[in-house]
């Protein structure tokens, strides 16, 4: 079994769509959960604008929390196992952690500053951890250790 799939042509292409896949989830799921959680905001009469200018480390929390739980309900429906899936949650959270740290510290106080920041910060280090593991995620080598 070859298990060295980024040696084969077209696994870059591979990885790019898979790639997209995810991020098409993300934000499919992005948009379901942010509505299901507007809707939660608003029976405790809050809201997702109440929270941008009141509690913007909720907001980002919340908004990357609508991201990462349909990713990592993609990823492991695909068969990925729990660690890969936990590497792409961390590559969710851990931008929104860093986008929270600099608007703590004062060191960036627009919140659209910060929320362009932390989404290229994800969509990077999405992209950073594919690349770091182009066996998982240019072939289906995934699919044999969710069947093992």
């Amino acid at each position: 079994m070859d298990t060295i799939q980024h040696n084969k042509p077209g696994a870059m292409r591979t990885v790019i769509r898979h790639y997209a896949q995810m991020v098409f989830v993300m934000f499919l799921g992005m948009a379901a959960l942010g509505l299901a959680a507007g809707w939660a905001l608003g029976a405790i009469d809050s809201s997702w604008a109440e929270l941008r200018d009141d509690a913007p480390a909720a907001m980002l929390l919340l908004m990357a929390a609508t991201m990462t739980v349909p990713m990592a309900v993609g990823m492991r429906r695909m068969g990925h196992s729990w660690r890969v899936t936990n590497e792409m949650n961390a590559s969710m959270i851990l931008p929104t952690l860093a986008a929270i740290a600099l608007g703590a510290a004062g060191l960036v106080d627009d919140i659209d500053t910060l929320l362009l920041g932390e989404h290229v910060a994800m969509l990077l280090a999405m992209f950073g951890v594919m690349v770091a593991r182009p066996e998982e995620y240019s072939g289906h080598a995934h699919h044999a250790v969710a069947m093992a």
